[in-house]
């Protein structure tokens, strides 16, 4: 099983709470936290895009770092590690992006890959001025099929002259090419993000769900397998889940319900306000349900708290669920946590074994 981290782009992470760690973001946090992750054998990192943030007490996502350039430093900094960017596709071209993208790729020797996102929180692009009006709620996909058929033409073949309803090339060029085929993930959730996914992306991440459930996200997977079924093709599912761990249960549950007691509820009220002005395709991609109080305060994702082995012995239950090829983890603490998860966790999981030599040595 893949293990992948999904490091902190923006501020505090992803823990909207007044008494989770506290933090902005910057180049040399992340780097830190993918050298160790790379030290450590995880196989890949993500960065996501935010162009706005949620506001309340502790400004929640209101300072980010741009996706692309961060990617493009780690490249020059790493060199096992596989690196994914976000796409905006709303306000980055697909010209621009395919070439940005294949930059990165001989900056990483072919160790670039993009996550492709349509954009549903319209305070990030209307503040801009490049909102395209709530109808694309109902056609985002659509624009996207547009987007990824130029890039693809490009990567692969280094001229476009596509012309459809939102993208008209007129003998566009883009050399050179990338070295290799450039990886593409999505996190589509709604059957036109799943069937996009399941037509157009590598691999498609998903969300875990409720507390110490590390399997209740099969349904989802099972989707994504009918999907690209139909597209005769295989996607494999990635799960996005948040650690907190320590050297017991009861230390790290302890730990959760202290995060949980100081949530941002403004911050928390926004993120509300903006998922439901999306009235015409329903939950989509990055759209969470703030309805349950009890973990609300992490973006509702799959939480697995508990000792470093309770932790272990629960991410090796995922590796389990047919469809899934791996995990992207988020921490409280990055720093502790990447720590944490390879010296304490990793060693004990069974499903990462193959890192390890007789002597248990990494």
């Amino acid at each position: 099983m893949d293990i992948g981290v999904f490091i902190p782009i923006g501020n505090n992470g992803w823990l909207i709470s007044k008494n989770s760690p506290q933090y902005k973001p910057s180049f040399d946090l992340n780097k830190e936290i993918v050298l160790k992750a790379e030290h450590y054998g995880l196989d890949f990192a993500l960065s996501m895009i935010k162009l706005r943030g949620f506001g309340g007490e502790t400004e929640f996502w209101d300072y980010n770092l741009e996706s692309f350039t961060l990617m493009a430093g780690l490249a020059a900094v790493t060199s096992k590690i596989q690196l994914y960017a976000t796409a905006a596709t709303l306000v980055l071209p697909p010209a621009i992006m395919a070439r940005m993208a294949a930059t990165i790729d001989s900056i990483s020797h072919g160790r670039f890959g993009v996550n492709l996102v349509t954009g549903w929180q319209r305070p990030e692009y209307s503040q801009m001025g490049m909102w395209p009006g709530d109808e694309f709620f109902g056609n985002r996909y659509e624009y996207l099929e547009e987007y990824i058929t130029v890039v693809k033409e490009l990567w692969e073949t280094g001229k476009s002259d596509f012309k459809g309803e939102h993208f008209q090339m007129d003998d566009c060029c883009m050399l050179p090419k990338p070295e290799g085929k450039i990886p593409l993930i999505c996190a589509g959730q709604s059957a036109a993000g799943m069937g996009f996914s399941a037509k157009h992306a590598d691999y498609n991440f998903c969300f875990g769900k409720g507390l110490n459930t590390p399997t209740a996200f099969a349904p989802t997977a099972e989707r994504l397998i009918a999907a690209a079924d139909k597209e005769q093709r295989t996607v494999t599912s990635a799960v996005l889940i948040m650690i907190i761990a320590d050297e017991t249960d009861e230390k790290a549950m302890a730990k959760w319900e202290h995060y949980k007691a100081g949530k941002d509820q403004a911050a928390l009220d926004w993120m509300s306000q903006q998922g439901a002005a999306d009235k015409k395709s329903g939950k989509d991609t990055n759209v969470r349900d703030m309805t349950d109080p009890t973990s609300a305060v992490n973006l509702n994702m799959g939480t697995l708290v508990g000792s470093y082995a309770s932790v272990a012995a629960m991410l090796d239950e995922i590796d389990t669920v047919p469809g899934c090829e791996g995990v992207l983890l988020t921490f409280d603490d990055f720093i502790q946590g990447m720590d944490d998860f390879g010296n304490k966790i990793q060693p004990l999981m069974k499903s990462r074994q193959h890192l390890y030599d007789a002597s248990g040595a990494a």
